[in-house]
């Protein structure tokens, strides 16, 4: 069982202050089934360092802007971080760091991931991407949904700074004379930074560490044959192994809790268990399409399927790379998954 610091969240546009000098800022999001952010500001000194900056639209400038004049009383921000390369927590981050000329900070594969995708806007949806969800399973119709949904990353961005620090696992980041350690996960992104700190026991972990839901573990078009599940898996259990049981978790979604190892069981538990129904429902041959009804309790849609077959080839994925499951073309070129034991 969790054990939040509260019982409802606070409103969008709020400042709560979590921890001498924390402060957790509520945003709203425009997404279906994922309707708000946690962000936040720090102290330090007489400035402020900003960590997650909500996705790129008018309604969270307007937020950020009486945030800096009401909780930052118009003080400086002396650097932005980013958890890692999505919307929600990149979209304002070059904003913010031309509003103050901050330098961004990230870990190398979110900041030119983040950029390579931003450069997608308004190209044309790739052969390599068609191809991948076809041998997914996607019907013709889907597929134009795909060609027409494609480039729409950099559309919930500023631009990014055209250079940044880059953050490694260990490092120390300085902030009110107290340092924050970074510790790298992957599986939701290829290289999130986390950030903890020993003396208040707080850590900022961003979507790699939520109260309530999953995070999204998928494949993508752009690496096909990845494995992102046990990456997914194996941080799950990096992070148990250097955070203590009693650190006060602050999430980007959800409230902030305690009990951060028992959660990180619990996440390991859940796909193990949901590898262990995949791998039976394979004893006879499956398409990725085929497989949603033993993932997922939701309903899959149009508004939800991309991420929702990215987890499924995810999950079938690490089957293969475990050897459980073999992978073949059938007669009109998708991918059919087949248990092997």
């Amino acid at each position: 069982m969790l054990n939040f610091i509260i019982e409802e969240a606070p409103k969008s546009g709020s400042a709560t202050e979590i921890a001498d000098g924390v402060f957790w800022l509520r945003f709203d999001l425009p997404m279906k089934g994922l309707d708000h952010i946690n962000l936040w500001a720090l102290r330090d000194g007489d400035e402020w360092v900003v960590v997650d900056t909500g996705i790129g639209n008018k309604a969270s400038k307007s937020i950020w802007q009486n945030h800096f004049s009401t909780l930052m009383k118009s003080q400086s921000v002396n650097r932005v971080v980013c958890t890692h390369l999505h919307p929600d927590h990149t979209g304002l981050a070059g904003w913010i760091c031309k509003k103050f000329d901050a330098p961004l900070l990230m870990t190398r594969d979110e900041y030119f991931l983040c950029r390579l995708m931003a450069a997608d806007t308004g190209q044309v949806a790739p052969s390599e991407g068609i191809s991948y969800y076809k041998k997914a399973g996607f019907t013709d119709q889907q597929i134009e949904l795909y060609k027409t949904r494609f480039g729409g990353f950099g559309k919930a961005i500023t631009a990014l700074p055209h250079s940044y620090d880059r953050l490694i696992e260990n490092d120390k980041i300085v902030i009110n004379n107290r340092d924050w350690q970074v510790i790298i996960g992957s599986g939701h992104s290829p290289e999130h930074a986390c950030l903890y700190n020993q003396e208040l026991n707080l850590c900022l972990t961003g979507d790699q560490l939520l109260p309530n839901i999953s995070s999204n573990v998928s494949v993508w078009p752009t690496e096909p044959n990845s494995n992102p599940l046990e990456e997914w898996i194996s941080s799950c259990k990096h992070l148990k192994s250097r955070l203590p049981e009693d650190v006060l978790i602050a999430p980007a979604h959800g409230l902030p809790f305690t009990g951060a190892h028992r959660r990180l069981d619990r996440l390991v538990e859940h796909h193990e268990k949901a590898l262990d129904r995949l791998l039976e429902y394979c004893r006879t041959p499956r398409l990725s399409t085929e497989v949603y009804s033993v993932l997922f309790r939701r309903k899959i849609d149009d508004g939800n399927r991309m991420m929702a077959v990215g987890e499924a080839i995810a999950h079938l994925n690490c089957l293969s790379y475990r050897g459980l499951i073999s992978r073949k073309y059938n007669s009109e070129g998708q991918f059919v998954y087949t248990a092997m034991v």
